[in-house]
């Protein structure tokens, strides 16, 4: 069965925190967009590979914004009334494949969870009220509210659909705050045995065994 998936677009570098903590990069002036593609996309529950390519393998919790009515040259001002629902992404990096490639990086097979169910935006009504927070076997890593975004949900969707239609189905995952393990000494990579966990608020738990990719 085909994925249902249509577009999944990720946003880099959308928390200044996250910002500082990556060596060299400066805040941006517009969206960093890259782009999953869906059969990297697994399920609340389901296994997360750690590829057997390289152990750089780190977490990222995410904002996910899920589109219900499509359109193009969406105003910000607009922005919210094309949302369906909200979600949790991790996006699972390489992080030395991501330092030549971000696409080879961000779309190893089975590293990219999403759930565990959809909120819709009538019971979130302003995205930018909650709170995000990342566990690896029951240890904090990372801790942000979603107001520290650089540029917000609304901000998001118009930047993106000035470039691209979104259609419902369509999936915004809106960038990670600081506390990743690349940017931690020494950085504590995600291993077989690991429990990754995303929490927020009004939505729920993201949970994730970390499994080696089958041979």
């Amino acid at each position: 069965m085909p994925s249902p998936l249509r577009k999944v677009l990720c946003v880099g570098l959308n928390y200044r925190a996250h910002v500082a903590e990556s060596a060299g990069r400066e805040v941006p002036e517009n969206p960093r967009i890259f782009a999953r593609l869906a059969d990297t996309i697994i399920a609340h529950g389901a296994p997360l590979w750690r590829p057997v390519n390289s152990t750089h393998f780190d977490y990222e919790g995410e904002l996910a914004v899920v589109i219900g009515k499509p359109g193009r040259r969406i105003p910000a001002a607009h922005a919210l009334d094309h949302v369906a629902a909200y979600t949790i992404f991790n996006d699972g990096s390489l992080r030395d494949y991501q330092k030549h490639s971000v696409t080879a990086g961000k779309n190893f097979p089975g590293t990219g969870p999403l759930g565990p169910w959809l909120v819709t935006a009538d019971e979130l009504p302003n995205p930018a009220a909650l709170t995000l927070e990342t566990r690896v076997n029951g240890e904090r890593r990372q801790h942000a509210k979603t107001s520290d975004m650089i540029l917000s949900v609304p901000q998001l969707i118009e930047y993106i659909s000035a470039f691209t239609p979104l259609a419902p189905g369509d999936v915004i995952a809106t960038g990670t705050p600081e506390g990743v393990a690349h940017a931690r000494k020494p950085p504590p990579w995600l291993v077989p045995g690991d429990v990754v966990e995303v929490e927020i608020s009004g939505i729920g738990i993201l949970r994730n065994p970390v499994v080696a990719e089958p041979a």
